[in-house]
This record gives structure tokens, sequence and C-alpha cells, in this order.
């Protein structure tokens, strides 16, 4: 039977920035402008709630008090499920202290996976045991989004086999598993930092992706010993979960794809 795993909620400002939907929302973080009738991490609240009724989750965010109003984090934080945890400028940073005390597995997910799945959720739970491995990272083809939604998802990784784009899901077995998020220490912005990008994952591991030399499932086996851990990339034939709210496009393609569910 697998575990049921600690869910840590990443809703935290990237590099501590005002992001520039909740700046034109006119508030102090993405997780709570309103989609759909509500704040944003509120469908990701009510996934995981539906998903497990006794796992224990964690909010990372750098100003706890902004989810003061969210419906969602009262019920939870009422029923000694939920609790906030101050987030820090980095990624890597915000998930290793918010991992401190943590029961594993850990599956981690953010505050603006708005159409994630209790699906998705016990799939990701199960993969890492199902294949002995310590990580597990969610990703999607970019043909599937095209299939789920007509609109042009930015930041795809190009592969020999498929490009794929991530659906902020991961799952980590143990603390020793932390090591398999060092090449995202710089969040979104590490890909524009290439010293960082080389550092992390080897020069010719680097050439290799640039010219498209690997397979996915190689790319992964390359990254594990790179890491020191096995890691391996879940690919989920549903391409609405790497739709998540980045910009004004995905914050449209959201918004309708969760009024078709409404509908249906």
């Amino acid at each position: 039977m697998t575990d049921t795993p600690t869910i840590l909620v990443l809703a935290g400002k990237r590099d501590g920035a005002l992001d520039p939907l909740a700046e034109r929302a006119g508030v102090s973080h993405k997780a709570v402008i309103p989609v759909a009738g509500k704040p944003l991490i509120s469908h990701v609240l009510e996934r995981l709630e539906e998903a497990w009724e006794d796992a224990r989750i964690i909010v990372s965010i750098h100003d706890p008090t902004a989810l003061d109003h969210v419906t969602a984090v009262r019920r939870l934080r009422d029923a000694g499920r939920l609790e906030l945890a101050e987030a820090k400028d980095g990624l890597v940073e915000s998930v290793a202290s918010a991992a401190e005390n943590v029961s594993w597995p850990l599956l981690i997910t953010t505050g603006d996976n708005a159409l994630t799945t209790v699906e998705a959720l016990h799939t990701i739970n199960a993969i890492g045991d199902e294949k002995s491995v310590d990580a597990v990272i969610g990703v999607v083809s970019t043909e599937a989004i095209q299939a789920a939604y007509p609109y042009q998802k930015k930041g795809g990784y190009e592969f020999r086999d498929l490009t794929i784009s991530n659906c902020n899901l991961f799952w980590l077995r143990n603390s020793d598993a932390l090591a398999s998020a060092e090449p995202f220490r710089r969040g979104g912005q590490f890909a524009k930092r290439k010293g960082e990008l080389r550092r992390a994952f080897g020069l010719w591991n680097l050439i290799r992706f640039r010219l498209k030399l690997d397979t996915l499932d190689k790319a992964m086996g390359r990254l594990s010993r790179r890491v020191g851990v096995p890691v391996v990339a879940h690919l989920f034939a549903d391409g609405r979960l790497a739709i998540d709210v980045d910009n004004l496009e995905s914050l449209e393609a959201t918004e309708s794809l969760l009024a078709a569910d409404q509908a249906d």
C-alpha cells in the first residue's frame, strides 16, 4: 500500500518579486488572485483535500497573512491539517526549509496548479514505489497540451523523442532525494544563468541536451548519476496538468477549462 505523503504547496514569490498577475489584481501573491470565482490556491487545496483526507499540508509563502481570507486555508487549519511556512527567496531553499520536519514521502506542487487532479496526485505518489526511485517529476508532451487547450505554452524542454513541459508535480522519497532539486536552485530563472546551469548538469550533459542527443529516459538517467539519486520523469497523458497560471493567456485557459468542468 502506498504511503500517504506530506504535501508541500509552493506559493511564494519567485525570487521574492511581485508577480505581474498579482500586481494586476492588486494582491501581494499570485496564489490569491481570483480565478473562476475563488482565490487561485483554493483550487489546489480542494484537490489535495479530496485526494487524501488525512494528509498533512504545508503551504510555503512569503507572507502567511496573505492567506487569511482564503476559506480553504481556514478550514484545513481548523481541522489541524494545514500549516504555513515562510518561503525563502530561492526555490530549493524554500523546499529544504519546509521539509525539515516532515514525514516522508513528500509530494510537492504549486499554488498556481489549479488544474491538477486527484488521479494525477495519486499516480505520482505511487510511481516512486513502483519504479523504486527516490524522485519523480511529472511531465506532459507539448502535443498533449495542445490537445487539451490550443495555446502555446512557453518553456518546453526538447529531447530526441519528444518535447515536454513539467506539471508542477514532484515526489521525493526521503531527505536524500532533496539532492534532485539542486539543478532547480534558481527556480524559473535558472535556465537564464548559463554558468549555474553548466555547474549543475555538467558541460557534457548540457551539450547533449542542447543537441537533443538523448531521449527523455536517458536524460533522466544522466541526471540521476549527476545528482546521486535515482530520478524518473512520469509522462502523463492529460495535457491540462501542465497548464498552470503563469500569465494572462494561461489564466484564460485555466478559467475556460474550469468552467467546462463545472458545466459537465
